[in-house]
């Protein structure tokens, strides 16, 4: 597999973790949760990082949720889990935490939205007011604009100057430079008031995939500031996972973002962390990360009229789900491992070869046999009502072999 090479950005430290180009693309989600309700932030927090995030987002509107940050960060912490906590801010973040200093203390981020931190002279001292703060406390800020809530005195500051060119622009690529002159102006003027380059994050989302990719691609081009992407408003289930997957594997196969997220609409009975799993989906698929053993599957053709293999391969990622927990401790690398479950002798043979191990099993009129492969070669031939079985315990075998502390 080729490589992806990062776009070359700072260290940042949040917390704990830091990120940038040295260090992996790091996950990060948001709750859904009232903050100033502790125990459902909380709860919802842990099912979050249980998924892979590696970085924690909660809503800060008033000072009930801030005390309520407040008293969950501390909890958390309190149970061990370090995971870093992010304050998002918008309108009134420069009164909450200039109100809330143990909030201010605890967080391990702020979110700042440039389009939401006041107008005129405000728009400035507020945003200081913030900034300040976070220098203070040590702590990182993220500037994240969004097209939805735009500067509204820059987008009319620049559509004022394109209107007078002789070169005019059309009034969406306006927009995409509105998006970058904000992020780029609001980076500027917190260097200036002494924020270092390594307490940066930058972000430029927007809801229309080709728009945002743009807008990424060209603020990279601007600046060596670490960048966290999404696709805002991505949507709900089928929609929101493949155009966020989509624009997010762009920009990353670019080597552009040092963190991401994927914002889905709730959906009753799915759990929030939905997002999080197409995450680590997307970097795995990039090679950037790797999460969980890849199972390769057969789609299925008129050649496969038994769905044994449908079930087998259900079965073996279920398998993989329930254990990977102890896996993970107990076999370094297994992330990496590559299994194939197919289910005939068109593609089945070569794709099991291709994996570390694999299965192939017999298609429409082939004879009822499923040869299994390991590291390339013809291992073992299965047949008859126990392959499932089999199948893992030579799953398991192998790594225990290949992954044991003895090998």
């Amino acid at each position: 597999m080729t490589m992806i090479t990062r776009r070359k950005t700072p260290t940042v430290r949040i917390g704990q973790l830091l990120l940038g180009s040295d260090h992996p693309v790091r996950i990060q989600s948001m709750t859904d949760t009232p903050t100033a309700n502790v125990d459902a932030t909380i709860k919802q927090t842990k099912e979050l990082i249980e998924a892979g995030s590696e970085l924690v987002r909660w809503t800060v509107n008033d000072h009930d949720a801030a005390k309520g940050a407040a008293a969950a960060i501390k909890s958390l912490r309190q149970e061990g889990i370090a995971t870093p906590i992010i304050g998002d801010f918008h309108f009134n973040g420069h009164l909450i935490l200039t109100k809330n200093p143990e909030t201010a203390r605890l967080l391990d981020k702020y979110r700042i939205n440039p389009g939401n931190v006041g107008k005129g002279r405000l728009h400035d001292d507020n945003f200081a007011q913030i900034v300040k703060i976070a220098i203070d406390h040590g702590k990182a800020v993220r500037i994240g604009v969004n097209w939805g809530s735009l500067d509204q005195e820059l987008l009319t500051e620049l559509m004022d100057a394109n209107a007078k060119s002789t070169d005019a622009k059309d009034s969406n690529e306006v927009m995409r430079e509105a998006m970058v002159q904000s992020a780029l102006r609001s980076a500027e003027y917190a260097l200036r008031l002494g924020l270092s380059k390594d307490k940066i994050v930058l972000s430029v989302k927007m809801s229309v995939l080709q728009d945002m990719v743009a807008v990424y691609a060209r603020l990279a081009k601007e600046t060596d500031l670490a960048l966290h992407l999404g696709l805002t408003e991505a949507g709900a289930d089928i929609k929101g996972a493949v155009s966020s997957a989509a624009a997010l594997g762009i920009l990353l196969e670019q080597g552009i973002g040092d963190t991401i997220r994927v914002s889905l609409t709730p959906q009753p009975n799915v759990p929030r962390s939905k997002e999080v799993e197409v995450c680590k989906e997307v970097l795995q698929s990039l090679g950037l990360s790797y999460f969980s053993p890849a199972v390769t599957s057969c789609p299925g053709c008129g050649r496969t009229s038994s769905d044994y293999f449908q079930y087998l391969a259900q079965d073996i990622n279920a398998h993989i789900k329930t254990n990977m927990p102890v896996w993970k401790r107990k076999y370094k690398g297994v992330e990496q491992l590559k299994i194939a479950v197919m289910g005939c002798v068109v593609n089945g043979p070569g794709e099991s070869r291709h994996a570390d191990i694999g299965i192939s099993l017999p298609g429409t009129s082939e004879t009822p046999i499923a040869p299994v492969y390991v590291d390339g070669k013809e291992f073992k031939t299965l047949r008859g009502e126990g392959i499932k079985e089999e199948f893992i315990t030579i799953l398991e075998e192998y790594i225990q072999e290949k992954f044991g502390a003895g090998r």
